[in-house]
């Protein structure tokens, strides 16, 4: 096969020539590049800030525990043995689940805290709502630091004396053990140091538990308090609906004392790690996820039953869910990323059309002069294939300077395009410009020529629609995330996620062919008025109509760029709702467990204060224990005044719920209550038990509707305040609503130290701000941008393809009398229609394909909602998109009219001979 014969001055003369459209076509190939380089890196840049956001809100629940049970004490000679040296066992144990925890886990975990914890006592003071548990914490340092303000720390207990080993009897009195009490736990208890607090167990024993001080914690904000943050203040709803748990700290010295106050078994003790959010990755995520799981399938493999370690943790399932987040940011990602691409590759073709248009009379000569096809194209793929490298190139470069890599493979489609289309497009220009072919004489001959060019138009048309149909159906049917431990946040491009760019395109193609039926219709009606510029424009724009590479590129990207932004709008009100259920109202205040019974007073603060609407309050118990029929769940209990609260619901966009108008007057016999299960535990028309500490009866409650979603909990269960109090369970308000515009100042007003005050406003901000959001609003924004810009860059090379043709027929009009302003009016009537296609049906077709595909792109994961935010369409700016392109050929036709003012006459009567 022989070498093409190239000739370099013909490639340089073109290239000189035409730089203009080559400079272009290289611009939009490094910018597209820039952002198509750029994306995938930051994408994992912030898939790990997600992941450290994620356990950074879990808190607790990321923590990975070892439990471990005591070794008997039993004496040798009958009962047990007092161990004076049971602390050091149990930095023993630390030091062993540190050991055994693994190196892989040991780099991503903070140092471990022991903990031990007796039962749940009750106070017995006459506070039968109130509890007791003690607790010993001890790290790597010690435990955490306190100042003792009153009396000293636990010591051993009077009954040790001064041996080494005392042996406690079986059956005795309560064995004494000292503790100390935070300020707050003093305060709450009335006791100072040398009291003994009064206390049961659940088997009504007394138990012999004395002050030794009273402490204040150098740092409240010190890791190991969370372990046991009843120590440092009383904790509401531990142990049940209006239940305050209190706590002892224990000390070294007392530890063993506390061993011998309970039962063999009933001391526990725990190691927690805690994850160092800081040291997690993406990439590290999936395989630290393995770990754990591995880590909890060999929990209590060792040899004895006292020595086995039994580990526990949910940091698994937090890292699964920052995965699963992050793929599905990686897939909406992805499908803009392809929507930009695919515009550009359009817009690509149509500057390669104009090049090819202008190269037209230089390669039909070069080709009457003897030059061969595969010369000719061989010449036109070096020349495009140098802009296009060094484009891309450049854009590559820019993307590595701002982003902490750069992905080449997304930038391979536009090199690609931008490298091939001049020379398919020149040689196919050049092969018809020197064609043999003839035409038939026989008409039905050429009937058959015009029959197959159709069916091949046909079938071009009917495959792109089956992909679009094809990539749809893949959508909904798996999805477009990722999954499996080897997956990517920069998830390639694939059919399911080419969904919306297919189908934007295949039906933009459609209404193009519909086009020149349209304007011959208007050309039929314009032949019927009296307006010449009417005919003249109609008669242009059907003659014009039958270009579709440059309006498709147009209708293409006008779509897609509405597509970005309803996703834009979606996302943004899915947060917003997303705050509104998760706060409830403007404003809801957290009164501290202390501080619960001066929740009415809080309220009618805020109330009193100008602005506010609506005020609120409500007891909300976290994990309360509620039987349903035979199963024990943990749901949120909500008891509030219903008729308050629906008012309230009334007043905000939150969905009204009418099944709290049952619960305002309740029958006899069970108390009537709503309830939302995600699992489907608890349903309408189940008998429930609401437990009741010390023994009481248990409160009977009968689910007669479907409660609303109050904050982000999956399971609730809504009773109203008058029901409950009726069935003998008065309730404390810990919570209080707040509406109204004033909402913000009167809360930092009215509230103090005591409530912990959320604002909706801040919620929304914080989790707009969240990294894989803000991340997607940014990428749909910039989307929609480079689209808009894509689709005004393809009418104005579509419109410069045309113009030499078009102006030609307006100069030579004027020789007839028409005036230069009839001529612009004439060839916007030219450009008209394919605009206003794009501009009407480029919005609604990116509405119809949001609604098609947001919903297996699974918004509510970043939204951080319970299901997928409601379709929003931002019509304002969908109209602006249309405007623009309607703007845009208000610039496009004077432009080019000026700069074709100065031609003569004699050179457009000679223009084609």
């Amino acid at each position: 096969m022989n070498r093409p014969a190239l000739h370099w001055p013909s490639i340089r003369g073109r290239a000189r020539a035409d730089a203009g459209p080559l400079l272009l076509a290289a611009a939009v190939v490094a910018a597209v590049a820039f952002l198509a380089g750029a994306v995938p890196p930051l994408l994992r840049t912030t898939a790990d800030d997600a992941v450290r956001d994620t356990v950074r809100r879990a808190g607790g629940d990321a923590d990975v525990l070892v439990h471990s049970r005591f070794e008997r004490d039993d004496g040798p000679s009958g009962g047990r043995l007092r161990a004076p040296l049971l602390a050091d066992d149990v930095d023993d144990f630390r030091d062993r689940a540190s050991f055994e925890l693994g190196a892989g886990l040991h780099a991503v975990l903070q140092p471990p805290v022991a903990v031990v914890t007796s039962p749940v006592l009750n106070v017995t003071d006459g506070s039968v709502l109130r509890t007791f548990q003690l607790a010993y914490l001890a790290a790597d340092g010690g435990g955490p630091a306190v100042t003792w303000i009153a009396g000293t720390a636990p010591g051993p207990a009077a009954a040790a004396g001064t041996d080494r080993f005392v042996v406690a009897p079986y059956v005795g009195p309560p064995w004494p053990v000292q503790v100390g009490l935070s300020e707050a736990d003093a305060a709450a208890l009335g006791l100072s140091p040398g009291d003994t607090i009064a206390l049961k167990d659940e088997h009504k024993q007394v138990k012999d538990v004395r002050v030794s001080g009273i402490f204040r914690p150098a740092d409240d904000a010190d890791p190991a308090w969370r372990l046991a943050p009843s120590v440092l203040h009383p904790v509401a709803g531990a142990d049940g609906v209006g239940t305050t748990r209190l706590g002892g700290l224990l000390s070294r010295d007392s530890l063993p004392d506390a061993r011998l106050a309970f039962d063999q078994d009933q001391l526990q003790r725990t190691v927690r790690f805690a994850p160092r959010p800081d040291a997690l990755t993406w990439s590290g995520a999936a395989t630290l996820a393995a770990t754990v799981v591995q880590l909890k399938a060999t929990s209590g493999a060792s040899s004895g039953p006292d020595e086995a370690l039994r580990w526990e943790s949910q940091l698994d399932t937090v890292l699964r869910d920052a995965r699963t987040q992050v793929n599905a940011a990686a897939a909406q990602a992805s499908v803009l990323l392809t929507g930009i691409v695919s515009a550009t590759v359009l817009v690509l073709l149509v500057a390669a059309d104009l090049l090819v248009r202008r190269h037209v009379p230089a390669i039909t000569a070069a080709r009457h002069r003897g030059a061969a096809l595969p010369d000719l194209g061989a010449e036109l793929f070096i020349e495009s294939t140098a802009a296009a490298l060094v484009a891309t190139a450049v854009g590559l470069a820019l993307a590595r300077a701002v982003a902490p890599g750069v992905s080449v493979l997304t930038a391979v489609p536009l090199a690609v395009a931008a490298a091939i289309a001049a020379p398919a497009f020149g040689t196919l220009a050049a092969a018809r410009a020197t064609t043999d072919r003839r035409t038939p004489a026989n008409r039905s001959a050429r009937r058959w020529t015009r029959r197959t060019r159709r069916l091949r138009r046909a079938a071009l048309d009917v495959a792109l629609l089956v992909a679009a149909a094809g990539a749809l159906v893949a959508l909904h049917q798996r999805g477009i995330a990722p999954t499996g431990a080897a997956s990517t946040p920069d998830a390639s491009a694939g059919l399911p996620t080419s969904a919306p760019a297919l189908g934007a395109v295949a039906v933009a193609l459609l209404l193009l062919r519909l086009l020149p039926a349209g304007t011959r219709l208007a050309l039929r009606q314009a032949m019927r008025s009296r307006r010449p510029l009417s005919v003249f424009g109609a008669a242009r724009a059907a003659a014009t109509a039958g270009r579709v590479l440059p309006p498709l590129a147009l209708v293409t990207a006008t779509a897609l760029a509405s597509f970005a932004l309803v996703l834009d709008a979606t996302a943004r009100q899915g947060v917003t709702d997303g705050s509104w259920r998760t706060v409830g109202a403007d404003a809801r205040l957290d009164v501290a467990p202390a501080a619960a019974a001066s929740t009415p007073t809080l309220a009618a603060r805020v109330a009193a204060a100008p602005g506010i609407d609506h005020v609120v309050v409500a007891q909300v118990t976290d994990r309360a224990r509620v039987i349903a029929d035979t199963v024990i769940t943990a749901p949120r209990l909500v008891v509030v005044d219903t008729a308050a609260f629906r008012r309230l619901l009334a007043a905000t966009p939150l969905p009204d719920v009418p099944a709290l108008d049952r619960l305002a007057d309740p029958a006899p016999g069970d108390v009537p209550a709503l309830v939302l299960s995600g699992d489907g535990t608890l349903q309408p028309g189940m008998h429930l038990q609401l437990p009741q500490p010390d023994g009481a009866p248990a409160i009977r409650l009968t689910a007669v509707g479907t409660a609303p979603a109050i904050g982000d909990a999956t399971d609730v269960v809504v009773v109203d305040t008058a029901g409950l109090a009726a069935a003998g369970l008065p309730t404390v308000p810990n919570t209080v609503w707040v509406t109204g515009v004033g909402t913000a100042r009167a809360v930092a007003t009215a509230g103090d130290a005591t409530a912990n005050v959320v604002l909706r406003a801040d919620v929304e901000r914080t989790r707009r701000a969240a990294p894989l959001t803000a991340g997607l609003l940014r990428l749909a924004r910039t989307a929609a941008a480079t689209l808009l810009a894509l689709g005004l860059l393809g009418l104005a090379l579509g419109a410069a393809a045309g113009a030499p043709q078009r102006w030609q027929t307006l100069t030579r009009l004027r020789t007839l009398g028409l005036r230069p302003r009839d001529a612009r009016w004439i060839a916007a009537g030219e450009l008209l229609p394919a605009v206003l296609l794009a501009a009407v049906g480029g919005p609604l077709l990116g509405a119809a394909l949001a609604r098609l595909t947001l919903g297996p792109l699974e918004m509510r994961l970043l939204t951080r909602q319970a299901v997928d935010p409601a379709l929003a369409l931002p019509w304002g700016w969908l109209a602006l998109l249309g405007a623009a392109l309607l703007a845009a050929v208000a610039v496009v036709v004077p432009a080019e009219a000026a700069l074709r003012r100065r031609r003569q006459l004699g050179e457009v009567l000679r223009a084609g001979e």
